[in-house]
């Protein structure tokens, strides 16, 4: 039999402490135009993040991936990395303000679709299977849970809750009032979103981070793990999968929301949709993404273990 170990009061104490701190920063950012705050938070973040040791972590990734880049042109993309995180910090605490595009209701908005995209939702919206959406930490990743809700289509989304309950509280209250229903990742998240799929509505998660348990492919020529789940699930249910993204224009401060076509599957010997190659698939989509906006992209991550 197993026990929870009870943290430390002074760790109890210290989280609360951290957490208010973040909650009170969070409400403040939501006083200001979110623009402005985003330009400022970008500037600040950019200067203080090239002096942390995570930033070493994002040298070396960048230069194994583009082994012909000069050491300039790695800081500069590391100098927009760092920018787009101050920024999404902003962003988050208007995220219920950021007004994506209805062609029903046109207008100035902060997010615009292209044709193909707005052509791959309305399939989605009439197709007679759920879409399994994936996204990747670039531009502003929380966008993409914004969009289904808005586009008229059930949906279910995977997210990390943070360890300070504080925090998470506050950030589950923005995310709740204008994403699509959240699922924590606990063990019974599979399974909730496998009961979500059952139902008709669909799901969506993040793929491009670590997991030990996950399966290999290859990312920029180099091995690393992928969590395997909307392969799972695709296996299990024949639906199709999709990717979702939001990345930034020149403006740095308005997005353009992109959808692809349904994945063609590979599939086994008998028929049934092969986990790995599919998360293959799914990891050289994200790669194109990358490749396309690597200063977009969080470099910062240890993606290769």
């Amino acid at each position: 039999m197993y026990h929870r170990v009870k943290p430390h009061p002074l760790k109890v104490l210290l989280n609360q402490i951290i957490g208010r701190i973040a909650v009170a920063g969070l409400w403040l950012m939501r006083l200001f135009d979110r623009k402005s705050m985003a330009d400022s938070m970008g500037r600040l973040i950019s200067t203080i993040g090239p002096w942390l040791p995570v930033h070493r972590v994002g040298r070396a990734n960048l230069q194994a991936a583009y082994p012909e880049r000069s050491a300039a042109e790695i800081e500069g993309i590391l100098g927009g990395v760092w920018d787009g995180l101050g920024r999404v910090a902003a962003e988050f605490a208007h995220l219920d303000r950021i007004k994506i595009d209805d062609p029903e209701q046109p207008g100035a908005a902060d997010v615009t679709y292209d044709r193909t995209a707005l052509a791959e939702l309305e399939l989605v919206r009439n197709g007679a299977k759920p879409t399994i959406f994936f996204a990747a930490h670039i531009g502003n990743w929380e966008i993409p849970a914004l969009i289904p809700p808005l586009a008229g289509l059930e949906c279910y989304v995977l997210y990390r809750p943070p360890n300070i309950g504080p925090i998470n509280d506050a950030i589950l209250g923005l995310r709740t009032s204008c994403m699509a229903t959240l699922v924590a990742t606990e063990l019974d998240a599979p399974l909730r979103l496998g009961n979500a799929l059952k139902k008709g509505a669909h799901v969506g998660m993040l793929v491009d981070q670590h997991l030990t348990s996950g399966v290999d492919v290859m990312f920029f020529g180099r091995k690393c793990k992928a969590n395997p789940l909307v392969a799972q699930l695709a296996r299990r249910f024949e639906c199709p999968i999709r990717g979702i993204r939001a990345v930034r224009r020149h403006d740095r401060n308005t997005f353009v929301a992109d959808v692809t076509a349904p994945l063609e599957f590979p599939r086994d010997p008998d028929g049934k949709i092969n986990v790995q190659a599919t998360m293959q698939a799914v990891t050289s989509i994200i790669e194109g993404w990358v490749r396309e906006f690597p200063e977009q992209w969080l470099w910062l991550h240890r993606r290769w273990r």
